[in-house]
C-alpha cells in the first residue's frame, strides 16, 4: 500500500503497480465470484472480472431481461449464468449488486448460503451502514467488504475497453478469513479499478448519497434549469440557452477539468471569463453551501435512507418513477438537448 499526499493530507492508496493484474489473478485463483444482480453496476463489474480471467458467474432471475441480457453478453446458462439461488450457492465471493430495496429483500436467501469463508462484497455501504432499516447483518465468520466504482457501470465497462480505470474506494467491514485486504483489493483490481482509495462502509454511503444528491446529478441538474429559466425568461432561444448551460460545460470543458484541474481551467481562458468566474464562484459556494449541510444532515441521520427504502419498496414505485423521469424527459430543457445532441457532427449521416 502506498502513501500520496492529497493536497496536504496523506492517504492509502493501492496502485496496478503494487498490486498488478496477474497478483489478483493468483489471489482469486481458487474462487468462484458470484454477481447477483445484473443492472447497473453488475454487467461492467462481471464482464471486467470475465476479461481479466477470474472465475465469474451471475446469478439472476431467468425469463428476465437482465437474464436476457447477460445471456447476449457472453454467460451461458448453466455454465456460467444461473437462478440466484443456485449461483449463491456456487459462489465463494457474493458480489452482491442488487439495488438497495431488492437487497432487502433477497437478504434472508443471501445470508442462508454465506457459510464459513466465504466473502460478501459490496458496491455500497447502504445495506450495512442502515443495517437497523434494511436488516443485513452478515454472520460472523464470513469477510464483509465494499469496492465502489466512483462512476456508472457503463462508464467502468467504457473505459476497461478503452484501457483505462475508473477510480474506486474500498473498504473492510469484517475480516473473518484473515484473508478479507487481499480478497477485496484483487477484486478491485478484477472490476478494472484505476486505484483504489481507503474509506469505510459510513464514509461510502454518507458520501455517496450527498454526491448523488449533490454536485453528480441533483445540484447539477437544479443549477442546469435555473440558468435555463433564466435565459429563456430574458428572450434567449431554446438552443442558445441550452448550449450555454449545458453543452459547452460537457463538450468542451469538463473534460479540459478532468485532464487538467479547474485551477488550470481558471488560467487557460478568456480574461473576461477569468474575471467573471473568479467574482462569482465564491458567491455560488455561499449560496448552496446551508444546502449541501442540510443534505448531509438528511443523509447521516438517516432520513435520506428511509425515504429509498420506503418509496423503491413500494409496488406502484414504478410507475410513480416513470412520471417522474417523463417530466425530466419532456422538460423543455432536455427536448432541446436531444436536438442539440443529434447535431453534433459525430452524430450525423454520411451519405454515401
Amino acid at each position: 500500500m502506498a502513501k500520496l499526499n492529497f493536497g496536504g493530507t496523506e492517504e492509502n492508496v493501492v496502485t496496478r503497480d503494487e498490486f498488478p493484474l496477474a497478483k489478483a489473478q493468483e489471489v482469486l485463483k481458487d474462487e468462484v465470484v458470484a454477481v447477483i444482480g445484473y443492472g447497473v453496476q453488475g454487467p461492467g463489474q462481471a464482464l471486467n472480472q470475465k476479461d481479466n480471467g477470474i472465475n465469474v458467474i451471475v446469478g439472476q432471475r431467468k425469463g428476465t431481461k437482465t437474464w436476457d441480457k447477460a445471456v447476449s453478453d457472453g454467460f451461458v446458462p448453466g455454465e456460467t449464468l444461473f437462478e440466484i439461488e443456485e449461483a449463491l450457492q456456487k459462489g465463494t465471493v457474493i458480489c452482491y449488486l442488487l439495488s438497495d430495496a431488492a437487497q432487502i429483500a433477497l437478504w434472508p436467501t443471501v445470508k442462508k448460503h454465506l457459510t464459513p469463508g466465504k466473502a460478501l462484497y459490496f458496491s455500497h455501504g447502504f445495506g450495512i451502514t442502515f443495517n437497523e432499516q434494511t436488516g443485513i447483518v452478515p454472520p460472523a465468520d464470513v469477510d464483509v467488504f465494499l469496492v465502489a466504482p466512483k462512476g456508472s457501470g457503463t462508464s467502468l465497462r467504457r473505459m476497461f475497453l478503452q484501457g483505462r480505470g475508473l477510480n474506486s474506494s474500498y473498504a473492510i467491514f469484517q475480516d473473518a478469513t484473515g484473508k478479507a485486504f487481499e480478497r477485496v483489493i484483487a477484486l478491485g483490481i478484477a472490476v478494472g479499478s484505476g486505484y483504489l482509495f481507503e474509506t469505510n462502509f459510513k464514509k461510502e454511503v454518507f458520501s455517496d448519497l450527498t454526491g448523488e444528491r449533490g454536485t453528480l446529478m441533483g445540484c447539477i441538474q437544479g443549477i442546469f434549469a435555473a440558468q435555463y429559466e433564466v435565459l429563456r425568461a430574458n428572450g434567449h432561444s431554446p438552443s442558445e440557452s441550452f448550449n450555454e448551460t449545458v453543452e459547452e460545460l460537457t463538450q468542451s470543458l469538463m473534460p479540459l477539468v478532468a485532464e487538467n484541474g479547474m485551477d488550470w481551467m481558471y488560467a487557460n481562458c478568456s480574461t473576461t471569463a477569468q474575471r467573471g468566474a473568479l467574482d462569482w464562484w465564491k458567491k455560488f459556494r455561499d449560496a448552496t453551501k446551508p444546502v449541501f449541510e442540510d443534505l448531509y444532515k438528511s443523509v447521516a441521520t438517516g432520513v435520506e435512507s428511509q425515504k429509498s427504502i420506503d418509496s423503491n419498496s413500494k409496488e406502484d414505485y414504478r410507475e410513480k418513477l416513470d412520471a417522474e423521469l417523463k417530466e425530466l424527459r419532456e422538460s423543455e430543457l432536455w427536448q432541446a438537448g436531444k436536438t442539440v445532441r443529434s447535431l453534433r457532427p459525430e452524430n450525423q449521416v454520411v451519405e454515401a
